[in-house]
């Protein structure tokens, strides 16, 4: 389990970056999950936003262009093949079955996440999501926050939760787990995997937050290389899917795909213009020989980072998604 296929990594310089109409594609990173199960993590390339957004952001919360975030969307379906399905995030407990309810009512899909600048568009909030579907990617948006991935292929159930701090504490990988249960998967079959989120070196969040969150995760306090206390959101994932029922051995690593991916983008120019827009400094050479955690979204430049945002003084920044689709 969790053995990659190096043919579904292209090198982003022997490609063309736009597709027959001009428009960009997409630079999405696949993890084969389990048989007939796809994951699917889109970067910061090949979309039309800019400025603090640039350029694949599909978040519409955070001030970008309604249309941009629309052709970004519609851009992602079309490289991943399927609708997708995508809610408000709130940082809940909350999972929900979409089977349904996830209707088209976009042109790429299911927006029920309250894109702002959209009318008569209903949100939901959650931040679990549970289908027995085929054809139909389910997103979580994220940047900092862990997407978790969830697969029984047997019983024919996928799901995916966001699990920022406050979801983790609020129980959200249990809810959702819990929902799966419920439509016949079996904790002890489900396959996950643990998307990009800032890692436990970086999510500096002070003492007290960071006692409370490791008193409730045990062995997830951190210092981080900031010289302050933090937390892991990933230790915290790891034991609630176990407390969940979930073996470790089913948990399959998406780090080996992306270090993969990011090495092949070591020379591409439009990730080079975002790190030259990040306020970092250094270039695309040195900031990718100073990341430690490729799946960090802080470290890595391929992710959005709201703490990268943060740190150089902008005042918004874009999301990805970490989507799942059972064919």
């Amino acid at each position: 389990m969790g053995r990659m296929n190096d043919d579904l990594i292209l090198d982003s310089n022997a490609i063309s970056p736009t597709d027959a109409e001009g428009r960009p594609i997409p630079v999405t990173i696949p993890i084969a999950l389990a048989p007939g199960v796809t994951v699917v993590y889109t970067t910061r390339l090949g979309g039309v936003s800019s400025g603090p957004w640039g350029d694949c952001n599909l978040g519409g919360k955070s001030g970008d262009d309604p249309a941009h975030v629309l052709a970004n969307r519609t851009a992602v379906a079309q490289a991943v093949g399927v609708p997708l399905s995508l809610v408000e995030q709130v940082h809940s407990g909350t999972a929900i079955d979409v089977d349904g309810i996830a209707t088209p009512n976009a042109p790429f899909g299911f927006d029920a996440s309250g894109t702002k600048g959209v009318p008569g568009v209903t949100a939901i909030q959650a931040d679990g999501q549970v289908t027995s579907r085929t054809g139909v990617a389910l997103g979580m948006f994220a940047a900092d926050c862990l997407p978790v991935l969830l697969a029984d292929p047997q019983a024919g159930v996928i799901g995916a939760a966001h699990c920022g701090r406050r979801g983790l504490q609020r129980g959200i990988v249990a809810s959702t787990v819990a929902l799966m249960r419920e439509k016949g998967a079996e904790p002890s079959r489900i396959v996950a995997t643990l998307g990009p989120a800032i890692c436990g070196d970086c999510y500096e969040t002070g003492g007290d937050i960071a006692d409370d969150f490791d008193a409730q995760f045990p062995g997830s306090f951190t210092l981080t290389r900031f010289g302050g206390p933090g937390v892991d959101l990933n230790a915290a994932a790891l034991a609630e899917l176990e407390g969940a029922g979930i073996p470790r051995d089913n948990i399959v690593a998406s780090q080996p795909r992306v270090l993969a991916a990011t090495q092949y983008l070591d020379h591409d120019a439009e990730l080079e213009a975002l790190c030259a827009s990040d306020g970092e400094g250094g270039t695309l050479d040195e900031r990718l020989a100073a990341v430690r955690h490729s799946m960090c979204t802080l470290e890595n430049p391929l992710w959005y980072s709201h703490r990268r945002s943060a740190l150089a003084g902008h005042d918004h920044e874009g999301r990805m998604l970490a989507l799942i689709v059972r064919q």
